[in-house]
């Protein structure tokens, strides 16, 4: 049995005419006869009451008939979803992620990503730069929107770069460095600063130490908080100055602090990163689709308030 024989056997119970469903199945009459006598002689049963005159469904051959019609709707559903899942359009994205650098566009990206693939289930994972890098590399993740982390040219998997943040500095607005266009690294020597502690992201405190001591100087670290909103906040208590990546200034309201660009420029990176290794069709929709906003701009230029959004434009 295969499925040419309920296919013919579903026309002609439908028709109950050999003749009708021949013409619909566009195949000669003799071939519908062989079919059905091979079904009926591999089930041992007769389906079809045939005479001269008229064809009638036997009580097996109804239940047949409901039964292939439960079948080949399944069946047409399951070429659909097989269709879709090789387009990309379903199937299942683990994606792993750091919090602020990602909030101008990651619920952005991902609403797109639900109307081009709406039968795909995404996870989400908030964790560190370097927790992201490992559960990615573990095949955890399928992808990853993170910094560089120190080990990560050893992993040797595929990133893109999105974004390379300049550090800032972050001070109440009361400061008198609050309205200055840029600050030269020296002029944090001797100040009360505030970064985020190593763990939570060993790239940016390194890249932030190193540019205390190429001006110069050894950081007076007071504050080194587990969660980089709290620098903010202890910036607008007046405990110090914040060195914080400009996406903060992005995200974060500026009503009680404000950020003004370290020079010399330094930066940290915020990349896109993936195994590369038999990858399914929804994570490469995906990651497409990171490089499509990536290239066109989308996944940077927006904001739901004007000014600060040719604010950003200004300052990227």
């Amino acid at each position: 049995m295969d499925l040419r024989h309920l296919r013919y056997f579903q026309a002609i119970a439908e028709e109950l005419s050999f003749s009708r469903a021949a013409r619909r199945l566009n195949v000669v009459q003799p071939a519908l006869s062989r079919a059905l006598k091979e079904l009926e002689a591999e089930l041992g049963m007769e389906l079809l009451a045939r005479t001269r005159r008229s064809v009638q469904l036997t009580t097996a051959g109804r239940v047949l008939l409901d039964e292939t019609a439960l079948m080949f709707e399944r069946f047409e559903q399951t070429i659909r979803r097989v269709r879709r899942a090789a387009a990309g359009q379903e199937g299942e994205l683990r994606l792993g992620y750091i919090g602020p650098p990602t909030q101008l566009f990651l619920s952005r990206l991902l609403e797109e990503y639900a109307r081009r693939c709406p039968q795909v289930t995404v996870h989400l994972e908030e964790r560190t730069p370097e927790r992201v890098w490992e559960m990615v590399a573990k095949g955890r993740l399928h992808v990853g929107l993170t910094r560089p982390v120190l080990a990560h040219a050893a992993l040797q998997m595929q990133t893109l770069l999105l974004r390379d943040e300049r550090l800032c500095v972050a001070v109440p607005t009361t400061h008198e460095w609050s309205t200055k266009k840029s600050l030269p690294w020296n002029r944090l020597a001797g100040q009360p600063l505030i970064v985020l502690a190593r763990r939570e992201g060993a790239g940016l405190h390194d890249e932030i130490l190193g540019g205390c001591r190429e001006a110069g100087f050894t950081p007076r670290l007071v504050h080194t908080p587990t969660v980089i909103g709290s620098v903010l906040r202890y910036v607008e208590a007046g405990a110090g100055l914040g060195i914080v990546p400009e996406s903060l200034g992005e995200t974060d309201p500026l009503s009680r602090w404000r950020q003004v660009p370290l020079t010399p420029t330094l930066s940290v990176p915020l990349v896109m990163v993936w195994k590369g290794e038999d990858e399914e069709p929804a994570v490469e929709a995906f990651r497409n689709l990171v490089t499509e906003w990536r290239a066109n701009g989308k996944m940077w230029d927006w904001s739901p308030d004007p000014k600060r959004k040719h604010a950003n434009s200004q300052r990227r």
